[in-house]
């Protein structure tokens, strides 16, 4: 008898595997429905003062927490900090007092350095605003926080409403309204427009790279990015193709680039670079130009190139990083397809202790 691995056997060409749509359209617009509870949490935090908000998180979080404190640096006097849950947890911050805030998110609410975080942050005094994806865990109870959200998934998307908030009621975001009238009428469908219109480009790529992986198992492909797209690159490279594609790899940002990992690229490196929209854009640029004089096997992907129907040009920088990640969502799914390999699974995480 003959059998066939159905689950794998699919249609030769992309085939928006793994798009929900309507889910996906559904998910984005109940984030940003979330905006009259994400005010109200900061009214309250803003009324009883601050010294610092931090923005927390280990692994992706981290990486969250990065693309939220870039995005806030050049347009914002508060104060805002990022650190890494773990790194907070060994060597502390002198600044960090019982009048500060810290705002991180968890998917699984179970992680361990957030929970040992929001123990000491309280030992200290100071203040925790959550958002968890999953409702019951660890991190939703009522010692582990004081203001909290639960909803999944758009956790990028919610950081960066609560940091547009926190500008607005600094008098630093004049067109906050215009805002986010058009991401709520425009942005859940322009960015499942995204993932169709990547589709067969992202099927082509999928595949040649893990082509070239299969020739070249021991090379690290190396991702580049800068501004709100570092912390996507650094994501991407860390808890995407690594932990769940098993594959080596390394992020740089475009402004550390010429300070050294120029040196080791020739013409076969494989290398990506993300090209945003915002302020970062032009270090993005600079290494878009030297990588044609040494390598041939790069490639760009520059969120430029969407449409983004109803994005006012003035408001697409700050939406750059939820693009490349409509990108990536297509990319991964084939990915997945040609390794034959399920990106739910892990060798070590939550399989052992360590």
């Amino acid at each position: 008898m003959k059998y066939e691995a159905k689950a794998w056997k699919e249609k030769e060409g992309a085939s928006l595997r793994s798009f929900n749509e309507k889910a996906q359209i559904d998910s984005v617009n109940g984030a940003l429905a979330l905006r009259p509870q994400i005010e109200k949490i900061i009214d309250k935090i803003w009324e009883d003062g601050f010294d610092g908000i931090y923005f927390m998180g280990i692994g992706g979080t981290y990486a969250s927490s990065l693309q939220v404190e870039v995005y806030m640096r050049g347009k914002s006097k508060l104060p805002i900090y990022v650190e890494n849950a773990a790194e907070f947890l060994t060597t502390g911050n002198r600044r960090f007092t019982d009048k500060s805030v810290v705002i991180y998110s968890s998917v699984s609410g179970t992680t361990k350095e957030m929970i040992q975080l929001v123990d000491k942050v309280h030992e200290i005094g100071a203040r925790v605003f959550a958002f968890i994806d999953t409702p019951g865990s660890v991190l939703t109870q009522p010692d582990k926080q004081d203001f909290l959200i639960t909803y999944k998934a758009n956790e990028q998307l919610k950081f960066f409403m609560t940091a547009n908030y926190l500008m607005y009621l600094n008098g630093e975001f004049e067109d906050y309204e215009e805002y986010n009238k058009e991401m709520e009428t425009y942005l859940a469908d322009a960015l499942a427009q995204v993932e169709k219109d990547s589709d067969e480009w992202a099927y082509e790529y999928a595949k040649k790279k893990v082509e070239f992986l299969r020739e070249h198992p021991d090379l690290p492909h190396y991702f580049i990015g800068s501004g709100n797209q570092y912390g996507a690159t650094y994501s991407y490279a860390m808890c995407y193709w690594e932990e769940q594609m098993w594959i080596r790899t390394k992020s740089i940002s475009c402004q550390e680039f010429f300070h050294g990992m120029q040196e080791i690229v020739v013409s076969d490196t494989p290398i990506t670079l993300f090209i945003g929209e915002d302020e970062q854009r032009p270090l993005a640029e600079r290494v878009a130009r030297f990588l044609p004089k040494v390598n041939a096997n790069y490639t760009i992907i520059d969120t430029r190139e969407q449409e983004l129907k109803g994005i006012s040009p003035k408001f697409r920088g700050s939406i750059s990083h939820l693009v490349m990640h409509g990108v990536n969502n297509r990319v991964d799914a084939y990915m997945e397809l040609f390794l034959r390999h399920p990106l739910s699974i892990r060798r070590y995480y939550n399989e052992m202790d360590y």
